[in-house]
């Protein structure tokens, strides 16, 4: 018999109310909990799709450089060059720690985390920077102890250097200070997120992590055992007798290191960045005498703060921008064409300061005469070539950094590399600071 049947049955045609008895579980009460089955799956789908979630990275190794990724990155670069839209950091195992003020001892610990890039003008937020971080490990930095400072690495207001090992390599790290306030905590993180947001290239060093979630902040930087390239030549000035071969400095040998420089510095170009410090102070030289291009905090500073066409940033490096710059006209990629010149004069000199006959003051006017830098007598003609090429008056009728690195690559070849460059004056501290353009009172750091 058919349910229907049963309900009539059971129930008089004119009694609705026992007909609804009859019929609420097949008509009410089961439609209500498909209804409120559908409404808890559709919330359930909402707040899994519109609730942030914690989301765990997995910690990776830090890429190593190697030439065919350069050249795939450079690619990559050549086609987003004029792109306003922002680029994503290329690291993504950031390390870190936590450490009482003055980091003497440091308490280990690896925070892995992502770098933004800083967009012109766009400075970023202590507040953004909690959100980097993601899980904590601990035993990161070993060994660590103060940098002893140098000539070009001096003591800062707001930045400590140290040593330490990570991950079986030597590191440097850059702690601000506990005294910084917000300005400074601002700048350097824009400062670690620009050097980020640039990308790996073998002859940059590399940026291994940054620490912004607790102080101490800190950005961790592959250390170069040879450090800067000034103090580097000045080594090399020693008498023969107590050099290492490695402080031997030979023709091919600029020439091989000059290369190195010229190809970090037209990545820089291709990413729309001119240095405006190239300088053997802003060079470091690893174990196996590799150059990689640093001294980028004013091409970070020109960028995020928008300075002055032209604006020479420091009396002492007067001596190495080009005239366009003394006269305070716009800065461009042939002005550090132009520095990268004087570099070539400072090695090939072990170290001597570019004019150093003239005050800073004297020199635009002695440039306007027609004047170049003179030939050092351990200079070859091919090299002095290239510099008169890089140190020319017109921006225009400068070397390309292609060009650029195509002479140095065909001057490499043919170079002498047994006949080692050495200079019989000794070095004087104080004679170098005079004929450099220092003042008495210097603070500059490389790193």
């Amino acid at each position: 018999m058919s349910f229907n049947s049963t309900a009539d049955n059971l129930c008089a045609p004119d009694d609705h109310l026992c007909i609804v008895k009859e019929y609420q579980q097949a008509v009410i009460i089961v439609p209500t909990l498909l209804l409120l089955g559908t409404l808890v799956t559709l919330l359930a789908l909402l707040f899994l799709r519109y609730c942030p979630e914690r989301k765990q990275r997995r910690t990776t190794t830090p890429q190593r450089y190697h030439s065919s990724s350069h050249r795939q990155t450079q690619r990559q670069s050549h086609t987003q060059r004029h792109s306003h839209t922002q680029r994503h950091s290329h690291r993504h195992n950031l390390q870190g720690i936590d450490a009482p003020p003055g980091i003497n001892p440091l308490e280990h610990e690896e925070l892995p985390m992502s770098v933004q890039q800083v967009q012109q003008n766009v400075r970023p937020t202590l507040a953004a920077v909690h959100q980097m971080s993601t899980e904590r490990h601990h035993g990161a930095f070993s060994q660590v102890a103060a940098l002893p400072m140098s000539f070009s690495i001096t003591p800062n207001d707001t930045v400590s250097l140290y040593r330490a090992r990570m991950d079986n390599k030597d590191v440097i790290l850059r702690v601000l200070k506990d005294t910084a306030d917000n300005r400074e905590k601002q700048h350097f993180l824009g400062f670690a997120s620009f050097v980020s947001g640039l990308g790996p290239h073998p002859f940059l060093p590399a940026l291994l992590g940054v620490v912004s979630v607790q102080p101490p902040i800190m950005m961790v930087v592959e250390e170069l055992q040879h450090r800067d390239l000034l103090g580097y030549l000045w080594r090399c000035r020693q008498d023969a007798s107590s050099l290492e071969s490695a402080c031997d400095m030979t023709e091919k040998r600029i020439f091989t290191m000059a290369a190195q420089v010229a190809s970090a510095l037209e990545y820089l170009h291709s990413q729309g960045c001119v240095h405006g410090n190239v300088g053997a102070r802003s060079v470091l030289v690893g174990g196996d005498l590799t150059a990689k291009l640093w001294g980028l905090g004013s091409a970070y500073r020109r960028r995020a703060q928008a300075s002055s066409p032209g604006e020479v940033e420091d009396m002492e490096m007067r001596k190495w921008q080009a005239p366009e710059v003394l006269s305070r006209r716009a800065i461009s990629h042939s002005s550090d064409v132009w520095s990268f010149g004087i570099l070539l004069y400072e090695i090939v000199t072990l170290g001597d300061p570019p004019f150093a006959q003239l005050m800073a003051t004297e020199l635009l006017q002695y440039l306007q005469r027609g004047n170049h830098l003179r030939r050092p007598a351990t200079c070859s003609s091919s090299l002095y070539s290239i510099i008169k090429s890089c140190c020319h008056w017109n921006p225009q009728q400068r070397l390309s950094m292609s060009e650029l690195i195509r002479k140095l690559q065909a001057g490499e070849k043919s170079a002498n590399g047994r006949t080692v460059l050495r200079v019989p004056e000794p070095l004087d501290i104080g004679k170098y600071m005079r004929e450099a353009g220092y003042g008495e009172a210097y603070n500059y750091a490389v790193l």
